[in-house]
């Protein structure tokens, strides 16, 4: 087996290192190809990889290459993990709205607007380059903003499937409070990426929702930032990104006196980066866990087991609709519970979402796919109509300061 990662410089990527090299897939990888176009980085990360591995006696051949063509010649699967502008970008995006009095988070609002818009064009891009060299090969994609980045790939018709870790959250959590192994629990997600309520959780098939709605409530609600009597009067778990539609006049006062999470993130990176040029580093560092990413490694190793038909599984996965959850257009990418196997991700159908839950989500889809739209014609009028659907923004007017600042800012990558 043969698999690529492009954005390998990511201080992510020991995350994944560490699952590899403690043979998670379930079968032996040949060849791990790290693609970065950030050379220093590249070999960084790439120096420590090989450490990690040479500790495992990880038998597979790593192969680093800047060639964007070496790293999807003759895959089984490839995974988008990077960040176009890199922290500094980040930073831009969320500070930017910011100023204007809109929340600033680099996957909600005009924050994900602007990723989105630099992200697709490249990511298309490799995917056609995948189909051309790599024809049965598999593209995960968990570069930011998943939601938008994976509609743009699979309206295009590529074998794309969106990944996303926040779900294995709350499998952890009752899988731990119920004394079960992972893998025998199943979460129903009914949304979008980061726009998701998780609405029963299952063991061998049984639900447990009621019993760890009851007995998990302070944990389950701090996992999702939330009271726990919210939980019990929606009867529903609802993804911590939520709470910027919830709470936004709160969270927008929280950034105004403390700033946006992108400083912090810049200054964990460049920390990292620091630790992983020690010669003597051979394992993850716990700072690692500040920066996010948690469960990254089996989120993307499980879900390559699946689509390379190692074993499959039912995981929380980003697949087109199809009727899975009747209310939403059958063609809008949602996050949801899915059968996983070489043929691809099919979605389980659920109940409908209904009321505002519904309402927001056919706002949030409608954002989402005319900015893929704009993204992949780089239309930038059709983009900044697109910006003033997002429930965050008030008017035509804020979308088109907020937005013409933002493309300003990022002019180098339009």
């Amino acid at each position: 087996m043969k698999i690529s990662i492009i954005g390998a410089g990511s201080t992510y990527t020991p995350e994944l290192i560490e699952g590899v090299a403690e043979g998670r897939l379930g079968a032996p990888i040949d060849e791990l190809l790290f693609m970065d176009v950030d050379a220093e980085r590249l070999q960084i990360l790439g120096a420590l990889a090989r450490r990690m591995f040479d500790r495992a006696g990880w038998p597979g051949r790593l192969t680093l290459t800047t060639s964007r063509a070496e790293a999807l010649d003759g895959v089984d699967a490839c995974l988008l993990q990077f960040r176009i502008g890199g922290s500094a970008a980040r930073v831009l995006d969320e500070s930017i709205p910011l100023t204007h009095g809109v929340i600033g988070q680099e996957t909600v609002g005009p924050g994900g607007w602007a990723s989105a818009l630099r992200t697709i064009p490249p990511a298309l891009e490799i995917a056609e380059e995948l189909a051309r060299r790599s024809p049965n090969a598999w593209l995960l994609d968990f570069a930011n903003p998943v939601s938008i980045v994976s509609q743009a790939l699979i309206s295009e018709g590529h074998r794309a499937v969106g990944l996303c870790n926040v779900a294995i959250g709350v499998q952890r959590i009752a899988s731990a409070h119920l004394g079960v192994e992972p893998q025998r629990v199943e979460v129903e997600s009914a949304g979008l990426n980061h726009a998701a309520w998780y609405r029963d959780i299952r063991v061998d098939g049984v639900s447990k929702f009621e019993s760890l709605l009851l007995n998990a409530n302070a944990e389950l609600a701090e996992f999702a930032k939330v009271p726990g009597e919210e939980l019990q009067r929606e009867r529903a778990i609802p993804s911590y990104y939520l709470r910027y539609f919830r709470e936004t006049e709160s969270v927008l006062a929280e950034q105004r006196a403390s700033g946006t999470r992108g400083g912090e993130v810049a200054r964990i990176e460049s920390e990292l980066l620091n630790m992983f040029k020690d010669p003597q580093l051979d394992r993850k560092p716990e700072l690692l866990e500040r920066r996010g990413g948690a469960y990254y490694s089996t989120a993307a190793l499980d879900l390559i087991a699946a689509l390379t038909g190692v074993r499959p599984a039912r995981l929380v996965v980003n697949v087109r609709n199809r009727g899975a959850i009747p209310d939403l257009p059958s063609d809008l990418v949602i996050e949801a519970l899915c059968d996983v196997s070489a043929g691809g991700a099919r979605p389980i159908r659920i109940a409908p979402l209904g009321g505002a839950r519904k309402d927001l989500i056919l706002q949030l889809g409608e954002f989402g796919v005319a900015t893929a739209v704009a993204a992949a014609s780089r239309d930038r009028v059709a983009a900044l109509r697109a910006l003033a659907r997002n429930p965050l923004i008030k008017s035509n007017e804020e979308a088109d300061a907020i937005g013409t600042e933002l493309l300003a800012a990022h002019a180098r990558f339009f």
